[in-house]
């Protein structure tokens, strides 16, 4: 096994165990450093990543950067190299990081498609509740709306986390943390008729008992199915904005803000770790508020 190799799978175990990160997660980390690897094989003549320079780290940036990945993926790799070194320090394997000083490609922050209320309406309303699976999606986009859930918050909502006596319910966000948000009326009320309407008629699968929406054959949902249920419903609503189920989420968040909710509060509710994720919805309130001056002053007229 070359160092390379005892060093990703430490890395990879160390994302695991300690950072309790997804899958996803711990694979972009990891092709980040085999990229990493890659250019040291083709350009340095020391192959150990111990002994990699900043100079040599900095040349590596550059190289990315003639590979035409994007500002965004360049940024996310040398992220993961910074990571890489960090933990390399807590191993204690270095004493100091050669990442530590290492520069992004600057972002422009791109403000996020959301839905208006008519529009979110419009959406709901192509959905055909006389059916099973009609129920099921109008409870659980009415969730991803009024919770401002993640996709992969919805697909694995647990029956045992619902706790709509008391207006709230438990969601896993990224690495496993642990949220209660609030559940306002009408997703509540939709989230017991599915459960007690459509729920209870299907053949659950071994291992999802807990899982709150199912597909026909009593399985947990992808969040690739629910993308294609949104994406239907918006064409049939005639709705060209691109769209996502993080979609219903932006559009939690800026329907919040524009209606004078606090900022940490939604912070609260959408899991976010820094404030600073959170204040794009404040960007998209002043647009909301140019677009309406704008078109309704009477010198603008």
């Amino acid at each position: 096994m070359s160092k390379w190799q005892q060093y990703q799978r430490r890395f990879r175990q160390f994302l695991q165990l300690e950072r309790s990160l997804s899958l996803n997660s711990i694979s972009a980390y990891t092709d980040d450093l085999a990229k990493l690897e890659q250019f040291s094989e083709l350009f340095l003549s020391c192959k150990d990543p111990v002994k990699i320079s900043p100079r040599e780290l900095a040349a590596f940036v550059e190289w990315i950067a003639t590979l035409g990945f994007s500002a965004a993926t360049q940024a996310r790799i040398v992220s993961g190299i910074k990571t890489f070194y960090k933990f390399l320090l807590l191993e204690n394997d270095l004493r100091e990081s050669p990442a530590a000083l290492l520069e992004t490609p600057r972002l422009r922050r791109k403000l996020p498609v959301f839905l208006d209320v008519h529009e979110i309406d419009a959406i709901m309303e192509r959905i055909n509740r006389s059916t099973p699976e009609g129920e099921r999606n109008y409870s659980m986009l009415e969730t991803l709306y009024s919770c401002g859930l993640r996709v992969s918050e919805l697909v694995q909502l647990k029956i045992t986390g619902l706790h709509l006596n008391d207006d709230y319910i438990k969601v896993t966000g990224k690495g496993n943390k642990e949220r209660l948000v609030p559940v306002g009326i009408t997703a509540k009320k939709h989230i017991q008729l599915y459960l007690t309407k459509v729920r209870p008629h299907l053949t659950v699968k071994k291992g999802d008992e807990d899982i709150v929406y199912l597909n026909r054959r009593g399985g947990r949902l992808s969040r690739v199915m629910v993308f294609y249920i949104i994406k239907d419903l918006a064409e049939k609503a005639g709705i060209r904005k691109k769209l996502s189920p993080h979609t219903f989420r932006h559009s939690f968040a800026t329907h919040l803000v524009e209606g004078g909710a606090d900022l940490r509060a939604v912070q609260e509710m959408l899991g976010h770790e820094s404030i600073t994720t959170t204040e794009i919805y404040t960007h998209l309130d002043r647009q909301f508020l140019r677009e309406n001056i704008l078109a309704h002053h009477p010198r603008n007229k």
